[in-house]
């Protein structure tokens, strides 16, 4: 029942393989491979302690011998419940080793010794290829023998759980009572219980009885009672309804003493731009507090306008870690990780690392991730990729050991949070503007998240960064829900319109709002927006989204809808910089239903593209959050909002959140 198993070396030299059917054969051999994918996405970005990886179908699982540094895998169908793989990986994982292990090391070593340009006896006789088939003779048929050991095994299994209940039933069937005459076909036919007949006699009754009083509405004879009642008497009973229903519509509300007026309405409208608007000094002072030019950007040599990047302040370099590994000065630290240096200690002299040597160390990196607000499970699953990736590692001295673990903490860490796509939004933007085609198509971005998170004050944010890269945006308000969310984002344009760029006194014609009031379908809205700046040549189009829990499934549909019908170059999910654990389901929810939905009405999955964090400023160095959002969906974090005003947007360095999340 599996489809692929394989054993490969960490730099990629696959020493055997196999495949169970045509199709699976096919398969691996294509660059689109489950295993293939398994090392792009889960192996290289640090994610080995995942259970399982699943992908186009198929569920991929895995091992490690760190000491030759060979990883063994299975592929199966994910509809499949295998629950022997584990067990197999484990047996063939110790015969191959056992087998072939003088082999294993020579080869190991000849790998090593070309990496670094050291020759070999093997090299230096001009023999540097390896018959593998002729090394591995023999193994074929030990492999056969133990998958099917495991496959018989797993069958016997799934008998002997339903020996128990058939064998229940049979003789349950077989014992009729003694006084039965009916013969031996009538006694195999369940016989009903007195209890059983009781109950459904109870049931018929009170079906019944709810019968007769719907009919008769309390009469004792049903519907013959209505008859007595005249057309005058039902008439007076219809016109006491009606001004009993007249009675119970609901009052106008009343601001004062008296209904405000079209010109009272129009005066407390602060969203519409006002021709009077510049005629007091007011207007000036509002828009000096709208941009902080001490977190202004920069301009490049090119002319572009780049945020700035986020800056954690200047704590000095040695992280928790480090003190715990150099000096005496960590047993006397008070910090979760501040005993590590005494466990570290014990881990000197020319040995191999164990789980039970790491198990301690481990554990206490774990709470301290969990106290910068990584997420429980997001903690656990680092701290085991750190673990597994140093088991079986040979160190030599206390500062061998040190650094081995700080830098294996460090390299996941960073292989975590560096993206694998592109986080330069604005090069996308001018590559698909200066693609060659009959007609000019604007960037789309769509933005995304749960309720009250700050979509439509970052989208603004971003509004800006785009004019200020003189770029013309239209902003579509597709939130038809929320009151007053049109309003908002009105402002949002009334204000980025009135702020300059390059030193002018206004931005107008940069930025549009394209809304159709509320209760409209936000898919359609997003569709005639795009319609519209294409006609019009706005160069972007931000499509504003409603706020939604990722568990309501009605309205994760509707968004799926949106996605699918539009085909947005970048959906960005927005999520706050204080959640810890919420934000892994957030994510993984909002990600999967994204892609479930979409792929069901269109058949192209659809996922997040990237995150934009939200009041980053009120975290401090606890940024576990953004190892949280980027081990979920391995997306980058494009920006980071940190303020109320529309320079109050920033970028994050890898290294920055790294040292952050390290530090005590």
């Amino acid at each position: 029942m599996l489809d692929h198993c394989s054993i490969s070396h960490r730099g990629g030299v696959v020493l055997w393989s196999r495949s169970f059917t045509p199709e699976a054969s096919h398969v691996a051999s294509s660059a689109a491979s489950p295993v293939n994918s398994l090392i792009r996405e889960a192996l290289i970005e640090g994610r080995t302690a995942e259970q399982k990886y699943e992908k186009d179908g198929y569920a991929v699982k895995w091992t490690f011998f760190n000491d030759l540094e060979l990883i063994f895998v299975v592929a199966y169908q994910r509809i499949l419940q295998l629950a022997y793989v584990d067990d197999l990986l484990t047996a063939i994982k110790a015969l191959f080793i056992k087998l072939f292990e003088p082999f294993l090391t020579t080869f190991v070593a000849s790998l090593h010794a070309m990496n670094t340009g050291k020759s070999t006896p093997s090299s230096q006789n001009g023999n540097t290829s390896w018959n593998f088939t002729k090394a591995f003779d023999g193994w074929d048929g030990v492999f056969d023998n133990l998958l099917k050991t495991f496959e018989d095994k797993a069958a016997q299994e799934r008998k002997s759980r339903f020996r128990p209940q058939a064998r229940a039933n049979q003789v349950g069937s077989e014992s009729p009572s003694e006084d039965d005459s009916t013969g031996m076909y009538d006694s195999r036919v369940p016989t009903e219980s007195p209890d059983v007949t009781q109950d459904e006699q109870r049931i018929a009754r009170n079906v019944q009885a709810l019968k007769n009083r719907l009919r008769g509405r309390g009469g004792r004879h049903g519907g013959r009672v209505a008859p007595r009642a005249d057309s005058g008497a039902s008439g007076q009973v219809s016109e006491n309804e009606s001004s009993k229903r007249k009675t119970k519509t609901k009052t106008q509300r009343k601001w004062g003493d008296e209904v405000p007026t079209e010109s009272d309405m129009a005066t407390l409208d602060f969203s519409l731009d006002k021709p009077d608007a510049g005629m007091d000094g007011r207007l000036a002072s509002d828009l000096k507090s709208l941009v902080d030019s001490a977190s202004l950007g920069t301009r490049t040599k090119d002319g572009l306008y780049e945020v700035k990047d986020w800056d954690f302040g200047n704590k000095g370099d040695a992280s928790v870690i480090a003190k715990a590994l150099n000096q005496e000065a960590a047993q006397r630290a008070t910090s979760s990780l501040g005993a590590l240096g005494s466990l570290f200690a014990r881990l000197t002299g020319s040995k191999v690392l164990t789980e039970q040597d790491l198990k301690p160390v481990l554990e206490g990196m774990k709470q301290h991730l969990m106290k910068k607000n990584v997420a429980k499970e997001i903690a656990d699953k680092v701290c085991e990729g750190v673990g597994q990736g140093l088991v079986g590692k040979k160190v030599g001295g206390f500062q061998t050991t040190s650094n081995t673990v700080r830098s294996a903490l460090s390299a996941s860490l960073t292989s975590i949070l560096t993206p694998k796509t592109s986080t330069d939004l604005l090069l996308s933007i001018r590559t698909k503007l200066s693609s060659p085609s009959q007609k000019r198509v604007p960037y789309t971005i769509t933005f995304v998240g749960v309720n009250g998170v700050g979509k439509s004050t970052n989208l603004s944010k971003v509004c800006f960064w785009l004019i200020q890269n003189n770029l013309r945006v239209l902003i579509a308000a597709c939130d038809t829900f929320r009151s007053g969310a049109v309003e908002q984002l009105r402002v949002h344009v009334r204000n980025l319109s009135m702020l300059g760029v390059d030193g002018a006194t206004d931005s107008k014609g940069r930025v549009e709002l394209f809304e159709k009031g509320y209760g409209k379908d936000a898919a359609a809205i997003a569709k005639e927006a795009i319609a519209h700046a294409k006609e019009n040549g706005f160069d972007v189009v931000l499509i504003d989204t409603a706020g939604r829990m990722q568990d309501n499934e009605p309205l994760m549909r509707a968004l799926a809808k949106l996605v699918t019908v539009n085909s947005p170059d970048k959906i960005i999910f927005v999520g706050e910089a204080l959640v810890g654990n919420e934000a892994v389901d957030q994510l993984t929810k909002f990600d999967r239903a994204l892609r479930d939905f979409s792929s069901a009405s269109s058949g192209k999955s659809r996922g997040i593209d990237g995150m934009l964090v939200t009041k980053w400023d009120t975290v401090d160095d606890k940024v576990g959050a953004a190892l949280s959002m980027t081990y979920v969906t391995g997306q980058p974090i494009i920006f980071v909002g940190c303020g109320q005003t529309y320079t109050d947007l920033r970028q994050l360095r890898v290294d920055s959140v790294v040292q952050a999340i390290l530090s005590d």
